[in-house]
């Protein structure tokens, strides 16, 4: 680590001189505690008898040699303030931690081989190749039964998890926070532990294992990633060194909407920090992306356009995304953002803020509304559903129905649609085959694809019960028909081509019918929905002369709960007819120069 960009907020690598590092003759300890009076260690190594550190380099870091400090005994720092008074803490770079309640940071040997070299070598950022995101909450996807274990660990879970979401049809999997937390229902955003996987679910080396194993099945696999703040916990990061050394001072910035402590990213110190551990993930872990939380409280100070922009965020952000992208180009860097500022997946180079990807907030409202209101008003909603094509071309888009979407009195996507229990089946195949036909990536929370009727809770699995009920076992099955059709056509995966997108029908409001084209080289893929209540007869669509036209999906069909018989039909025609159920969607591979 260089000390002078560590000040500057230049730094990558801090982590690699920093906190505790394991070798079979003891462990060196090192922590940064700029204003404090003096900093000692205690552990099990030491009966929890004070050791004086010695300050080292400028007088601001502190250091120290243990032999007897050996690979999963616990530690903290004791950090003294100007006034004699101290406070015991855990290590801010600290590689694991004790379960909660226990709050000692623990030392980890963490020697792991990795054999994903064929990954890491072929690994994209999937800019022209389908991107179809599982995302999950590791303690509630299943839970141990007959067990006292409240969770499974990384190694355990790790062959199920892999093999349920190949077949699903799902080719990454997002990981909510890993990091430490002491709160299971902050989910994991509000951290103590930034370099510290949870030890809820094991130790660095398992989840090493889970990640190794799932590039070997390639899966990729994104992590959440919190910059923006840090839980209040006075053993953690809080007043670190008796001072604000990582929050503001002021307290009209220092705490936000979640009465969590907000980052000074005006510090180049907290900037290194936080750069490292995203690198961190990254670099030890071999973690394929990260999904940047709240990047609107990093834009606008508290998240407040009214307040104005966070100039030290934003360069903070700039700063960072392009530190990543020279250290790892392959890496997806995602903004989970819901302001309509511009250029967030600009370079930074270019004046943007640097980012992969942007979560398409506006989509997910726009449509989870339109599905919400009755057939009767959809004609009035007609263009919550095309609105998004006139902004798409702006940023670089994610599709996401997330964790957030189902928690806090929401409701399931399922019970989001409008009308009875059989509606709102059919409503939801024809809205997630509207969505994997839409341009932009694809992201879907975990329980979503079985139809879960119930709000997602951390505290259970998932409702995996439902998947004996035909109802839901043929809306799975329908789920996972369209994560193959997404997957496998060549036209769903050039997203951000203005050409590969045309409207052949957005004028259709009393029908409440869409239809649109996504161009192909050898093939186009034409979707044709109807979204009122009633049936659209003798539909008819131009295709074009020396055409073919062959159904490959239609909601209706009975082995996804519908009711129509499957076909294959195909025609050779300029134009078809189609007659289209209510509530539902039908897709078609168009061959052309016949």
């Amino acid at each position: 680590m260089n000390i002078s960009d560590f000040y500057d907020g230049k730094c990558f690598d801090a982590y690699r001189y920093l906190g505790a590092f394991y070798s079979k003759s003891g462990t060196v300890f090192r922590t940064y505690a700029p204003n404090a009076e003096k900093v000692s260690l205690i552990g099990d190594f030491s009966d929890w008898q004070e050791i004086p550190m010695t300050a080292v380099n400028d007088g601001r870091f502190y250091e120290i040699s243990v032999g007897e400090a050996k690979a999963g005994m616990r530690y903290k720092y004791r950090i003294y303030k100007k006034n004699g008074k101290y406070t015991d803490h855990s290590d801010p770079y600290g590689c694991g931690s004790e379960l909660r309640p226990d709050v000692c940071s623990v030392i980890r040997c963490m020697d792991y081989e990795f054999s994903d070299d064929k990954w890491m070598k072929n690994r994209t950022d999937c800019r022209n190749k389908p991107l179809n995101i599982y995302e999950v909450h590791l303690g509630s996807w299943k839970k141990p039964e007959n067990s006292d274990c409240e969770w499974y660990n990384y190694a355990e879970i790790a062959d199920s998890l892999i093999a349920y979401v190949k077949e699903n049809g799902y080719n990454y999997i997002e990981f909510m926070p890993l990091n430490e937390h002491p709160c299971d229902e902050s989910w994991g955003y509000q951290a103590t532990g930034f370099f510290a996987p949870t030890s809820r679910y094991g130790t660095a080396v398992q989840l090493m294992n889970l990640v190794d194993k799932c590039h070997k099945e390639g899966i990729g696999v994104i992590i959440d990633f919190v910059p923006v703040h840090f839980a209040v916990n006075d053993y953690a990061l809080a007043e670190y060194d008796g001072t604000a050394l990582y929050e503001y001072p002021s307290a009209d910035v220092g705490y936000n909407e979640w009465g969590s402590r907000n980052f000074n990213h005006a510090r180049g110190e907290v900037r290194s920090f936080l750069q490292s551990a995203a690198c961190y993930w990254l670099d030890m872990y071999h973690f394929d992306g990260i999904r940047v939380d709240a990047v609107r409280n990093l834009i606008y100070w508290q998240g407040d356009e009214r307040r104005g922009i966070n100039t030290c965020a934003i360069d903070f952000m700039r700063s960072m995304n392009k530190g990543l992208k020279e250290r790892y180009p392959t890496a997806i860097i995602a903004a989970e953002d819901s302001t309509a500022y511009l250029d967030v997946t600009k370079s930074a180079e270019n004046g943007g803020l640097g980012f992969d990807y942007k979560w398409d907030m506006g989509w997910m409202h726009d449509t989870l509304e339109y599905f919400q209101t009755s057939p009767m008003y959809r004609s009035r909603d007609y263009n919550k559903l095309t609105f998004s094509m006139v902004y798409f071309g702006n940023e670089q888009y994610i599709l996401p129905f997330s964790h957030d979407e189902v928690v806090h009195g929401k409701g399931t996507i399922v019970e989001k649609m409008n009308g009875s229990y059989d509606d709102k089946f059919a409503q939801a195949r024809a809205m997630y085959l509207y969505m994997m036909l839409h341009p932009g990536k694809k992201l879907n929370f975990m329980g979503n694809e079985i139809g879960q009727l119930r709000e997602w809770d951390e505290k259970r699995q998932q409702d995996w019960k439902l998947l004996e009920s035909p109802v839901h076992s043929s809306f799975n099955g329908f789920i996972k028909a369209i994560n193959r059709l997404y997957l496998t056509s060549e036209p769903l995966h050039k997203d951000y081509d203005s050409g590969n997108f045309k409207w052949i029908d957005c004028d259709s409001e009393a029908d409440c019918v869409y239809a649109f084209l996504r161009k192909g080289k050898g093939a186009d893929i034409l979707a044709v929905f109807n979204f009122s209540d009633w049936e659209k007869a003798d539909y008819i669509v131009k295709i074009g002369e020396n055409t073919g036209v062959e159904l490959i999906i239609d909601t209706e069909w009975e082995k996804f709960g519908g009711n129509s018989s499957q076909s294959s039909y195909y025609t050779e025609n300029d134009e078809t007819t189609i007659d289209i159920q209510p509530y539902s969607g039908k897709v078609y591979k168009i061959m052309r120069d016949l």
